[in-house]
């Protein structure tokens, strides 16, 4: 009974430290993550790390096997895309919207989403929060699988919040290695 109180203690203590990741509904047509981050760092400097993606996803989230085959062009139309060897490329989402700063929208399908029929689209929000910003991230999937779109929520929301705990350490000490005091996530 003490150690459950300490964890949920020290998991209310941190909570500000990091941020909330969840699955936000999910149902057979689709799902919605939601991520908010916490940073310790001005909107703009947050929004620029955001598009250097080369340099906090993982590579082993990737096709080619090195995240710094991966960009982000931050246009409308702008693709966010991986170099593949001999030519090759993969388009894994494209640019909807762009405020510097303040908002970041993008559509497509990541990872294995764009095999099968689906469709998504991710949203980034900045907003500056007691002196850094505070990032609001939504990735809305829709799509058909005959065991339902909801069986790719769990290996989704695992992968995201993967990356945007990476993304955290970046923006914050240079480093998308996860910390190693805590063993916290997002």
């Amino acid at each position: 009974m003490k150690r459950a109180a300490l964890l949920t203690l020290i998991v209310v203590a941190l909570a500000p430290a990091y941020a909330i990741a969840e699955i936000a509904d999910s149902t057979a047509g689709g799902f919605t993550y939601k991520a908010t981050l916490n940073l310790q760092a001005p909107p703009e400097t947050v929004y620029q790390r955001l598009l250097a993606i080369g340099n906090w996803w993982g590579s082993d989230h990737t096709f080619s096997g090195d995240a710094r085959n991966l960009s982000i062009d931050p246009k409308p139309m702008g693709c966010w895309c991986e170099k593949l060897p001999n030519g090759g490329g993969v388009r894994h989402m494209q640019v909807a919207m762009v405020m510097p700063g303040k908002m970041l929208v993008m559509n497509g399908g990541l990872g294995p989403l764009q095999s099968v029929a689906a469709s998504g689209s991710m949203s980034f929000k900045f907003s500056p929060d007691q002196g850094g910003t505070k990032l609001e991230i939504t990735y809305s999937v829709v799509g058909y699988l005959p065991a339902g779109m909801n069986t790719w929520a769990a290996p989704v929301d695992d992968v995201l919040t993967q990356q945007f705990t990476r993304f955290k350490n970046y923006v914050e000490t240079g480093d998308p290695a996860p910390k190693k005091a805590s063993g916290a996530g997002l």
